[in-house]
């Protein structure tokens, strides 16, 4: 420490003065100053303030703590939902960090007349203690806040919101829509998966390529009776013939006006008419249900009727996984996280950008799934020590 290497240099530079002071024979005023300067250098050193230079440390330490533990708990929730086991969130909801710098010195000595038998004596002593204690308040994801925040499908107009913002469309209505027009997206049981429609993973492939283009945009009008309604609007003026192409036929599989550029975002399984696009999205538990399909886990586990079948027991069907998460009997060397879990290594390769932007998402959607109240934290009153 910074503090301790101050603190012993000075004592060591204070017995050096008085010893030499005391083979010099000076009077005793001369030995009191000899030892009085460096005794208050070193009081007066005691008095600078700790709490700044803490700051560039902690800030950075805590927040390379909280994100590498969140990162931990989101995929362990993924592999132990492929197991049906309930998972369980737990935030970090206050860190205060008290510390504490006691320092003690003692002087002593004894200066003998000329001829004295028991000669002269100096004796110097310091001990010093540091404490740092910090106080974390964890608090669990449970009843009412639970249910809100991971039973609640999201809003369609969010789902569209994040894809305008820049976030791939596939991955987006992938992982987040149930279904578009009634075109009905994977479906993640305990019997195993039953793959999408081959027209929903055709218009996932057209919502991208629109989105590269610019030509698709979100606004919110009002509606009818004042009410507040969301409008998806899909152009075809300025825009490259493949991107053209690509709006005909997505308007074509979700069954809607050719001669329309605008069409009303609503919630539910089925459009009521062709100028409305309707949307049965999901909730952050049924997302995460779909990502543990896609974690491979011991094949032992399966069979034994351990954990449910994934994508590995689908056959005859094409698939990307937007997300690998791999098992191992051993900790991986290269991994962006890792969890153990029933004797074995579930983790992400740091090379896979591919799944790394998937879980990044999904770590964020716990932010735009998180309802629950803002609560008042209790009141905490730290001494100055």
């Amino acid at each position: 420490m910074e503090i301790r290497g101050s603190v012993r240099a000075s004592l060591d530079d204070l017995t050096r003065r008085g010893r030499a002071a005391l083979a010099a024979k000076p009077h005793r005023r001369a030995w009191a100053a000899a030892v009085a300067m460096p005794l208050l250098a070193l009081a007066l050193s005691g008095c600078v303030s700790m709490g700044p230079r803490t700051i560039p440390r902690d800030r950075f330490d805590y927040s390379t703590a909280i994100t590498d533990s969140w990162k931990r708990q989101t995929l362990l929730n993924i592999v132990k939902l492929r197991y049906l086991d309930p998972p369980i969130f737990v935030d970090v909801g206050q860190i205060i960090a008290g510390y504490s710098l006691e320092a003690a010195i003692s002087l002593g000595g004894t200066e003998s007349s000329e001829g004295a038998v028991q000669g002269d004596f100096f004796s110097l002593g310091g001990a010093g203690r540091y404490v740092d204690r910090p106080t974390i308040t964890y608090t669990p994801l449970t009843g009412s806040r639970f249910v809100e925040s991971l039973m609640t499908p999201f809003q369609p107009e969010a789902v569209f919101s994040t894809i305008q913002s820049g976030w791939p469309a596939d991955v987006i209505l992938f992982s987040c829509v149930a279904s578009i027009n009634g075109l009905k997206n994977t479906e993640v049981g305990v019997a195993g998966v039953v793959p999408a429609e081959p027209k929903f993973m055709r218009l996932l492939e057209l919502m991208r390529t629109i989105q590269r283009s610019g030509a698709v945009g979100l606004r919110v009008q009002r509606g009818e009776e004042g009410r507040p309604s969301t409008v998806l609007t899909m152009r075809a003026e300025n825009v490259p013939e493949e991107t053209k192409r690509a709006i005909s036929e997505a308007r074509e599989l979700l069954g809607l006006d050719q001669n329309v550029a605008e069409f009303h975002l609503v919630q539910g399984a089925t459009a009521a008419n062709p100028r409305e696009i309707a949307v049965l999205t999901r909730s952050m538990m049924h997302i995460l249900s779909t990502m543990a399909a896609e974690v491979t886990v011991p094949s032992q586990h399966v069979t034994e009727g351990r954990a449910s079948p994934g994508w590995e027991s689908v056959t005859g069907v094409a698939h990307t996984p937007i997300m690998r998460v791999t098992a191992s009997k051993e900790p991986p060397e290269d991994a962006y996280v890792s969890v153990p879990y029933r004797g074995h290594w579930f983790w992400i390769d740091d090379k896979d950008l591919r799944t790394k932007r998937a879980f990044a998402l999904m770590m964020l959607l716990f932010t735009l799934a998180d309802k629950g109240r803002v609560e008042i934290p209790p009141l905490v009153t730290i001494p100055a020590q």
